[in-house]
């Protein structure tokens, strides 16, 4: 769908006011991806979506507290111009609120996106000719999505494979308690050892010094999975690892997708842009990385060294403690002439990465229900920090029902982390936390309706007994059946009837209570 046209008043570089109409970015014709994080920064900026900021700022804490302050107040991206200590600029809160997340995705609701993603899940095995015929176009057009290999790209306008260093870049230190600094949107990239299939994660790491950093890979993660692998053939041997720093909005959200496994982060990013991303061969190793990219850092991880890591202030709101992770090693930095540092921040909600999380939840809700349709909505509120609380709508069929769900989530990929599942019925709006509490504690015997299981948690879980095993709380707050062992009626809702609503409608005005209630 076309952005429609709108006018706003914009400061220009000069310090003079311009009217600027912003229209679709590709006006009369088909939506065309941002070729680059820059492009994107300009459409932010007509948008009076961005701030330059000129005055020297600290990436050491001071970058956090102004940009928590914007975040919470549903400021603008921040593009630092002058961080102390380097010549780059950083940029930061890119996502930070619903507008930016939809000019990321070119559409103006997630539901359109989610919509897209249906249409690709709704296809039949064809039953005849057809059938075959009417898919040619769909599997046409996902083919046009696969990752483009180019020759070069801007990512490579400096090849620097000496006299580099890391602290030339403004990595931030969050928090007053963190380790130091961090890099904390890193696209990396590994390969599966044994079927050489791509993986993009976003793991933290922590700079150690001028070419080393952390690489936090938690238990779970994919890129944890390549290295155990790579270790059982070879554990002193090495694994190849490349990191982007800076992409267009939707390749930088690649690496948080909630996608199989054996499906190409890339792949999915190009459809979720709708043109393919292009890739470009890493000088020192045999990995690939988006050609448009800011910044990549090239290296190796080896199989047999582990360093302490962290504390880091953590998207739960605490620290998470110190552990020991791989270490990774950089041999090549590539970079544009003049490139912008991407970063965010974590800690207390909601910051950046809720709304991140958030336009995950929507977009991929089409997946769950391709699995379960009877799932109507999830939500999961900025508090519950993704993993800490679920809240599902059910269409209910047969006794047990909600707790078959709360079960299925739990084998779900990432949501197997989900500490409390709460399920209600279909008719329950789970974006409204206020309906989700009265109906829920109003609908639940504790004794009967909450289940506990033992299961994976995550690793930033500090309350869980062990480091990534602990227990899980499911609520069935559905109304109960007598086939589920309720003997007693379920009492009708309170509700005003229609004819009543609309005759005081109808005097209303009449009333003068307009604007007071």
């Amino acid at each position: 769908m076309l952005r429609c046209a709108a006018t706003h008043e914009v400061v220009s570089n000069a310090g003079l006011k311009a009217d600027v109409t912003l229209q679709p970015k590709n006006f009369g014709r088909a939506i065309v991806a941002y070729k680059d994080l820059r492009e994107f920064v300009k459409r932010l900026e007509a948008a009076g979506e961005l701030k330059r900021i000129s005055a020297e700022v600290d990436p050491v804490l001071e970058v956090t507290e102004i940009t928590q302050r914007v975040t919470r107040a549903g400021g603008p991206a921040l593009l630092f111009e002058r961080p102390k200590g380097s010549r780059i600029a950083l940029l930061i809160n890119l996502l930070g609120n619903e507008r930016r997340i939809h000019l990321a995705l070119e559409s103006e609701s997630l539901d359109e996106v989610a919509g897209r993603i249906r249409g690709f899940l709704d296809v039949q095995a064809p039953q005849g000719l057809l059938d075959k015929i009417k898919m040619l176009p769909k599997l046409a057009e996902l083919g046009s999505f696969f990752p483009k290999t180019v020759k070069t790209g801007p990512c490579k306008e400096i090849v620097r494979r000496e006299g580099f260093s890391l602290m030339e870049f403004p990595i931030l230190q969050c928090w007053p308690k963190d380790a130091g600094r961090f890099i904390t949107w890193p696209l990396v990239i590994t390969r599966n050892p044994e079927t050489g299939k791509r993986n993009v994660g976003v793991y933290r790491m922590q700079v150690f010094d001028d070419k080393t950093t952390g690489m936090h890979w938690q238990t779970q993660k994919h890129g944890a999975e390549h290295f155990r692998r790579a270790r059982e053939g070879n554990r002193d041997g090495r694994i190849d690892v490349a990191v982007a720093i800076g992409a267009d909005p939707v390749t930088c959200l690649a690496g948080i997708l909630p996608i199989p496994p054996d499906l190409d982060e890339m792949m999915f990013a190009g459809f979720l842009r709708r043109e393919p991303v292009e890739m470009v061969a890493c000088e020192t190793c045999p990995l690939e990385v988006p050609a448009q990219a800011e910044i990549v850092l090239e290296g190796y991880v080896d199989l047999s060294e582990l360093r302490v890591e962290g504390p880091f202030g953590d998207h739960t709101g605490f620290y998470s403690l110190e552990g020991e992770y791989p270490v990774f090693h950089v041999t090549c930095v590539t970079q544009r002439r003049d490139p912008v540092y991407l970063t965010t921040i974590v800690g207390p909600p909601p910051q950046e990465d809720f709304y991140m999380g958030h336009a995950v939840e929507r977009i991929f809700l089409p997946v769950m229900q391709m699995q379960y349709p009877e799932i109507v909505d999830i939500a999961m509120p900025a508090e519950g920090i993704f993993h800490n609380l679920m809240i599902v709508a059910v269409r209910k069929s047969y006794p047990g029902h909600a707790r078959k769900i709360m079960n299925a989530i739990w084998s779900l990929g990432q949501a197997m982390f989900t500490k409390v599942v709460v399920v209600v019925d279909h008719d329950v709006n789970v974006q409204n936390w206020r309906e989700v509490t009265w109906k829920a504690l109003c609908a639940i015997d504790p004794q009967r309706d909450v289940e506990f299981v033992l299961g994976p948690v995550d690793t930033l879980d500090h309350a869980a007994r062990k480091q990534d095993f602990g227990s899980k709380m499911g609520i069935d707050a559905t109304r109960k059946w007598s086939s589920e062992g309720f003997d007693r009626r379920w009492p009708e809702e309170i509700t005003m009837n229609e004819v009543t609503k609309r005759r005081v409608s109808a005097f209303w005005a009449e009333l003068g209570l307009d604007g007071k209630h």
